[in-house]
């Protein structure tokens, strides 16, 4: 039996619109979770997708808009709704991919990409903490992804963003101790969506990516993603050579960076 079952639960997803978060989306419902997909755009047609997925099985799922890449509109989520409501569980699953040499990304992209991937984890964190701590009770999962701790040529800025925001889970679970508040951070490998194929365009002239692993599907990770939760874990690794190719990073990082500096070279292919 799990030890904090999601059934009954509030559980507030971003970027639920496709991905992993679809299918967090799905796996939570399916225990009995009552999910809400934190989306860009509630009339795109993927959203609306989802959502009936969900509630033809006669599960309970509600679409709200959150654009984590925006201050203002994460402000008005937080008077709209967070203000009447506080989840049991926050997934902050919505994420951008940067790529290339530094000096080739664009400065548009480079501020997108701190905004959804670590500060808006960060206020959106500060606003609904406080009620998961009246409460006593409550689960933060950040979706740090494998880059915030194995660094490659190429993902600079990407890389940035997960690292900050792997700090950002810890010490928010330092935080927290005691509390009835856990923080559980998603060491994420490839998965197989649209970000992941995307990773050849920005990556591979001038890095071989024959390293990488076959990716799992969103599916799969989702299964994953709440198994860690409802089992009250606080880190979820991957597994095969990804996972072998984390703790290289961690705990021989020389190592790591020598063997990644091998595949990398500043001339295009």
């Amino acid at each position: 039996m799990a030890k904090y079952p999601l059934k009954d639960q509030c559980v507030l997803i971003t970027g639920a619109n496709r991905g992993i978060g679809a299918a967090i989306a799905r796996a939570a419902a399916e225990r009995g979770a009552r999910v809400v997909l934190g989306v860009r755009d509630l009339n795109d047609p993927t959203s609306q997708q989802v959502l009936s997925h969900i509630q033809q099985r006669g599960e309970s799922a509600e679409l709200i808009e959150l654009n984590m890449g925006s201050r203002a509109q994460i402000e008005e989520f937080v008077k709209r709704w967070a203000s009447r409501e506080t989840p049991h569980v926050i997934v902050h699953n919505a994420g951008v991919l940067t790529g290339g040499l530094i000096e080739s990304q664009s400065v548009d992209e480079i501020y997108q990409s701190l905004q959804v991937n670590l500060v808006g984890v960060a206020h959106l964190t500060r606003e609904l903490l406080p009620g998961m701590l009246r409460r006593g009770s409550g689960c933060v999962v950040v979706n740090s992804s494998v880059s915030g701790v194995m660094n490659f040529p190429l993902a600079s800025t990407y890389s940035a963003a997960k690292t900050g925001v792997l700090a950002l889970a810890n010490c928010v679970r330092a935080e927290t101790q005691g509390t009835g508040v856990r923080v559980l951070s998603l060491l994420t490998p490839g998965v197989k969506t649209r970000m992941f194929d995307e990773i050849p365009k920005r990556y591979g002239a001038h890095l071989d990516l024959d390293f990488l692993e076959v990716a799992i599907t969103p599916e799969e990770w989702a299964e994953r993603i709440c198994e860690a939760i409802e089992s009250g874990a606080e880190e979820l690794h991957p597994q095969g050579a990804t996972r072998a190719g984390l703790w290289m990073a961690r705990h021989l990082p020389g190592v790591f960076q020598k063997l990644v500096s091998s595949k990398f070279s500043r001339s295009a292919k």
